[in-house]
């Protein structure tokens, strides 16, 4: 938690002068009862009228001025928790962003998700909390005390008893909450992560009937997030009326024990008015205190879990210095690479060697886990090699800045993913200013401007989140043609066009024939059909090379692209 308020410090005039108008409101919070003593012992039963006016009016200006500086207060403190939420959700939304897939894979989207959002808030509430409130605490429990010993002396041992009392109990209620606050985290971070799947997922579900079973799913998480939670509210419940029980025991205790010390003739009744005040100052704040012990745990969990994020390293950074490769062609070169997934016992690939150069039509082929889209997520860094290098331009990606190298790759992903807007602005999300005309060309090349041009509304039409109001094969020639868009030096297509029809495929491997015929392109593909033309194919097996040609070459010499190709097509196509 402490590590996490360092980021406090950009607000530290406000937090200032949190600090400076909590003291005047608690010092005239103090001076009440004093004044109201004063109007009881001296007025009131001396009936000097001018003395009540005159101490009167001094009451209602110091109220004046601790009201105001409540305002203040509340708005500083506000101003303060809602900037440092905002700052701790840039920060955790920036070091999210630079996570490595295999970050993402290793901490999970739903708790992700959890962190930047519940953690945040709780962390922030707890923040407004300590300014608005328990900041003025101690001030108002050493003041109290002090004018409590002003007031009489011999009443103080009541605070002296109770006091640790107070503590004690507070104590025990937060030690035993900080488990169950992980707890609710835990379960929270559950029940999202079955939500996500069950919203994302309905077709699937429904197509399965599986909706009842989900459900049961959903029950049950929401089931152990509120059990957690009741227990939690339970132990809360109980802090309240162990706080008010010792309070009023405390008040009928010093009403008691003053009245036999006025009955004596020690002490006056206005004294002890403002003794009665100044214990009920001071168990007010021993209540805000404990308040503040029993969300502190709960936050504290939160930003644990916040740091956990702020303090992960990503695997895949830029280098200090990097490197721009001196020529600008797009050439390929894999020299020996193997890498292993987190946790694999056999590497996903394993000495890959082979060079693309500009202008060639690259395709890779191969069984289902055979590490085609690991081969070609290297190339754009996502992972880092395990051995050997990657170089682009003959500059090893691990040298080059990651914007740098992605600003000249066009990526197609195997899903491809759509954003809400429309449909211009999906494909100028390769291109920021890409021009209207560009747009327009890049659908055509994609073979997607026919679909457009009959919506009601072209390249305006609204596409929902994710892509859902358009079909699978829509989706996917409007992520092609986003990627054509940018014009890069390399393409990767990566499996982009299973959802085509043959003829639609057929037309648009010749127009991007044509189109990038000046780059590097890289095809993952399962058809042979989508491959056949393909300048060189590389068949992998088990993560390795098993044979790399043209389509031709490789039906004389490669047992395995023969079997994948036989199965696929008859032969007077292969022939």
């Amino acid at each position: 938690m402490l590590r996490l308020l360092r980021h406090l410090a950009p607000y530290r005039w406000q937090i200032a002068g949190v600090c400076l108008l909590v003291v005047l409101q608690n010092l005239a919070e103090l001076l009440l009862p004093t004044l109201m003593a004063d109007i009881v012992d001296r007025g009131v039963f001396r009936m000097d009228t001018p003395l009540i006016l005159r101490t009167g009016a001094m009451m209602l200006a110091v109220t004046a001025v601790g009201a105001a500086c409540s305002i203040g207060v509340s708005l500083l403190a506000a101003l303060v928790s809602t900037g440092f939420g905002r700052r701790l959700r840039s920060m955790v939304f920036a070091r999210e962003e630079s996570f490595s897939l295999d970050e993402f894979d290793r901490l999970g989207t739903a708790t992700l998700i959890i962190r930047c959002t519940n953690d945040i808030t709780q962390v922030q509430q707890v923040v407004f909390m300590v300014l608005r409130m328990a900041l003025g605490a101690p001030v108002m429990l050493v003041g109290g005390i002090v004018m409590a010993l002003a007031e009489d002396a011999a009443l103080s041992w009541l605070i002296v008893v109770v006091t640790p009392l107070l503590g004690a109990a507070v104590w025990a209620i937060a030690a035993r909450g900080m488990p169950l606050f992980r707890a609710v985290q835990a379960r929270l971070d559950r029940l999202n992560l079955v939500l996500r799947e069950q919203l994302t997922g309905i077709r699937v579900i429904r197509a399965f009937n599986r909706v009842g079973w989900e459900l049961e799913r959903f029950d049950q998480a929401n089931r152990d997030l509120t059990q957690v939670s009741i227990s939690v509210n339970q132990l809360l419940a109980a802090m309240m009326p162990v706080v008010m029980l010792l309070m009023n025991v405390t008040a009928v205790a010093v009403v008691w024990f003053g009245g036999l010390r006025i009955d004596q003739g020690q002490m006056q009744v206005g004294s002890l008015m403002a003794f009665i005040q100044y214990v009920m100052l001071i168990m007010f704040s021993l209540v805000m205190l404990s308040m503040l012990f029993v969300m502190v745990p709960r936050a504290a969990v939160s930003a644990g879990r916040i740091n956990e994020v702020l303090e992960t390293e990503p695997e895949i950074v830029d280098p200090l210095l990097p490197r721009e490769p001196v020529r600008a062609e797009g050439g390929v070169e894999y020299r020996g690479v193997t890498f292993s997934y987190h946790g694999a016992e056999h590497p996903a690939l394993q000495d890959i060697s082979f060079t693309a150069r500009a202008g060639e039509f690259t395709a890779i082929i191969g069984s289902t886990g055979s590490g085609k889209s690991t081969l070609v997520n290297l190339l754009l860094r996502f992972y880092d090699v395990d051995r050997g290098a990657i170089l682009v331009d003959g500059v090893d990606v691990r040298e080059m800045s990651q914007a740098s190298l992605r600003s000249r790759i066009g990526y197609v992903p195997q899903q491809a993913v759509l954003f809400s807007g429309t449909i211009a602005d999906n494909i100028r999300y390769g291109k920021e200013d890409a021009t209207e005309e560009e747009i327009r060309h890049a659908a055509a090349i994609a073979q997607a401007a026919d679909f457009i041009e009959a919506m009601p509304q072209g390249y305006q039409s609204v596409v929902a989140q994710g892509g859902t109001n358009l079909s699978g094969g829509q989706r996917q020639r409007l992520a092609i043609a986003r990627a054509l868009v940018r014009r890069p030096q390399i393409y990767v297509f990566d499996d982009s066009f299973s959802a085509l029809d043959f003829q639609t495929d057929a037309r648009l491997r010749q127009a991007l024939r044509r189109e990038t015929r000046d780059a590097t392109v890289f095809l993952v593909a399962q058809r042979v059909g989508s491959v056949m033309d393909a300048d060189r194919i590389i068949v992998l097996e088990e993560g390795r090379i098993a044979a790399m040609g043209t389509h031709r070459e490789l039906m004389e010499c490669c047992q395995v692209y023969r079997e994948i190709a036989c199965s696929q097509l008859a032969e007077e196509a292969l022939a």
